[in-house]
C-alpha cells in the first residue's frame, strides 16, 4: 500500500514572537515492511533548516530556526511511503517471555535498535507495581512472547476506554491506569511499563494509522491524527514486532512508523522554544491518503 501523508501544524501567537527554534520529527523512517519514497518540509515564514543531532534512536530530526518576528508559524510535512507488512501471528516455536527477556539482556549490540536501550524505565515511563501485576497476568514467563504481547494489547483495548478528555500530554501511566480512560499514548505507555517490568525490551512508536470511513461515507481530508503504539523485542528470530493496544492488534499495512524511542520525549513530532510573550494556539491537521 502506498500512502501520501500530510501533517500540517499551525502555531498562532497572541504577540509577535522574536525567535523560535524547533525540533521536527516528522519524516517517517525506513523500517521493517516500510520504505520512504519521498519527504518534503515547507515552513512559513522562511526558516533555517538543518539536520538535528543523532539521538541514538530510530528518529530523523530536523532543526528549524525562525529569527524574524512572526505572529504565525506553519510547518507542513509531506511524505510518500510504501508499506508492505502482514500482521505477525504467534508461532509454536516463538521464544517464551522469559527467554526473550534473557536473550534481550544478553545482546551486546548498542545500536539504535538494540534491545538494551529499551529494557529499563525511561524519563516518562516508570515502573509501577500495579501495572506490572496487571500485565503479568498476560506476560507469563512460560508463554510465547508474540502470543503474550498480542493478548496484552487486546486486554488493554477491552478494559480501557478511549477518552480524549481524560488525560493530558504529561499524564503518567499510573494515573491513566487508575482511570481506565485515556488515549493511544496512555495505552502504549501502560503496555510498555508492564512489559519492561516483565523484563522485555519495549519501545514507544510515533506514527500514523490509516482510518477507514463508515460505509457510504467519504474519507474526511485532514481528519486523521498521529498515533502511538508499542514495539516488543521478541527474540533474535522474530526481532521487533509492533502491537497496537488502542485497537488490540498487531501492526500491519495500515500503520506507518515515523519514529521509535524509549517514550514520547524521544519521538515528539515537534518540540522547541520561542521568545515572546505568553499566549499561543496550536492547530494540527493530518491526512493519510491511500494511493492504491
Amino acid at each position: 500500500m502506498r500512502y501520501a501523508i500530510s501533517h500540517r501544524t499551525r502555531f498562532r501567537y497572541d504577540f509577535p514572537v522574536r525567535f523560535a527554534r524547533c525540533n521536527l520529527r516528522l519524516r517517517p523512517i525506513d523500517w521493517d515492511g516500510q520504505q520512504v519514497e519521498d519527504h518534503a518540509l515547507a515552513i512559513g515564514p522562511a526558516a533555517t533548516v538543518t539536520a538535528g543531532r543523532d539521538s541514538g534512536y530510530p528518529v530523523v530530526t530536523h532543526r528549524i530556526v525562525v529569527d524574524k518576528p512572526a505572529t504565525e508559524l506553519v510547518i507542513d510535512s509531506r511524505a510518500l511511503v510504501t508499506v508492505d507488512r502482514v500482521p505477525p501471528e504467534p508461532k509454536p516455536d516463538d521464544c517464551t517471555v522469559a527467554a526473550a527477556a534473557r536473550l534481550g539482556r544478553d545482546v551486546r549490540d548498542l545500536g539504535d535498535t538494540a534491545p538494551a536501550s529499551y529494557l529499563y524505565p525511561s524519563p516518562l515511563i516508570a515502573a509501577f507495581p500495579e501495572i506490572a501485576a496487571w500485565c503479568a497476568q498476560e506476560l507469563r514467563p512460560e508463554r510465547g512472547v508474540v502470543e503474550a504481547g498480542l493478548a496484552l494489547a487486546r486486554r488493554i483495548q477491552a478494559d480501557f476506554h478511549y477518552d480524549g478528555s481524560a488525560t493530558q500530554l504529561d499524564t503518567s501511566p499510573a494515573e491513566a491506569f487508575a482511570k481506565r480512560h485515556g488515549v493511544c499514548q496512555d495505552f502504549a505507555q501502560i503496555m510498555i511499563s508492564g512489559a519492561r517490568s516483565a523484563g522485555l525490551a519495549a519501545a514507544y512508536v510515533s506514527g500514523y494509522l490509516r482510518t477507514v470511513p463508515p460505509p457510504g461515507r467519504a474519507r474526511l481530508v485532514g481528519a486523521d491524527a498521529t498515533h502511538a503504539w508499542v514495539l516488543l523485542w521478541c527474540g533474535p528470530e522474530r526481532g521487533w514486532i509492533g502491537f497496537d493496544p488502542t485497537n488490540g492488534v498487531a501492526i500491519g499495512q495500515d500503520h506507518i512508523v515515523t519514529a521509535v524511542g524509549r517514550d514520547y520525549g524521544d519521538v515528539a513530532p515537534i518540540d522547541g522554544i520561542f521568545l515572546g510573550q505568553d499566549g499561543q494556539r496550536i492547530d494540527v491537521a493530518v491526512d493519510v491518503e491511500p494511493l492504491d
